[in-house]
């Protein structure tokens, strides 16, 4: 049935390739964000980004260039509040987090958009467009391009900042692009798997590979190929079954991780090597 709807309809086939290219970027962005301890700061851009779809969706333009600037702000905005003040990164994530999720369903409640709010949370890719296809593909190839482009950079600064200054790495400037490919890579993940669940195709795929390997390089390939792995037979049980797309594809996600953990024979203390 999956197979004969994918080669008749067109919306399936633009939701299958969006879950691909969403379980590559994800995959990718996601092995430096678990390797950095940044899963709450994913979590928070994720979250923060929901003021930015209300507005969006209140001035009638596209949810990704609201998303964006509000994802954006709230990186911004933690850094800020945690190199200004003594407060510690959790706390700022915390505030962040919570007045822009605030601030996002005040918002959504004003637009009273309920039902596009169902969409927002938990992902509605058989609603995928074509022009977000296109915006998906171009995020995608821009997060496998500068991460090649500067993964020498990326690699020293999460294993050891220390190092990474006395090579001459402005880690502070590393950080934030990471910040902004982070952001990128949530808001094309909102049409799949939604505000809530979106942190998950981050952080489960590359928490999964962590436990499959000590080579970054490794890791950064088996989380590509578990997000991918993932979105397809989500995307397969939900349209099968009829279920939201979203919460499949990251419990398949989690099936993953629950047989690597299962099976993995890793000592608990072990590190990553570039």
């Amino acid at each position: 049935m999956f197979f004969e709807a994918l080669g008749e309809y067109n919306f399936l086939q633009q939701a299958l390739i969006t879950a691909i290219l969403v379980g590559i970027s994800s995959g990718i962005i996601g092995s430096f964000v678990v390797l950095r301890g940044m899963s709450l700061m994913g979590d928070a851009i994720s979250h923060a980004v929901l003021p930015g779809v209300a507005i969006s969706y209140m001035l009638g333009i596209n949810f990704l260039i609201g998303s964006t600037v509000f994802g954006i702000l709230a990186a911004l905005g933690i850094g800020f509040i945690t190199e200004r003040s003594p407060l510690k990164n959790d706390a700022a994530i915390g505030i962040i987090l919570s007045s822009f999720l605030a601030l996002g369903m005040i918002l959504v409640t004003i637009a009273k958009s309920s039902t596009n709010l169902y969409h927002i949370l938990f992902g509605n890719i058989l609603a995928v467009q074509r022009t977000d296809l296109w915006v998906t593909l171009v995020v995608t190839l821009l997060v496998i391009v500068l991460v090649s482009l500067f993964y020498k950079q990326l690699a020293v600064s999460t294993f050891d900042e220390i190092i990474a200054k006395s090579y001459g790495v402005n880690t502070k400037v590393i950080h934030y692009f990471l910040m902004v490919l982070l952001t990128l890579v949530t808001v094309v993940a909102l049409q799949t798997v939604g505000v809530i669940l979106v942190v998950a195709m981050l952080i489960i795929p590359a928490s999964t590979a962590y436990l499959l390997t000590n080579k970054l390089g490794q890791m950064i390939f088996l989380a590509v190929t578990i997000g991918v792995l993932s979105a397809v037979v989500g995307l397969y049980v939900s349209f099968v079954n009829n279920l939201a797309s979203g919460p499949c594809i990251v419990m398949c996600a989690a099936v993953c991780f629950v047989v690597a953990f299962l099976m993995s024979k890793k000592s608990s203390i072990r590190r990553i090597k570039s």
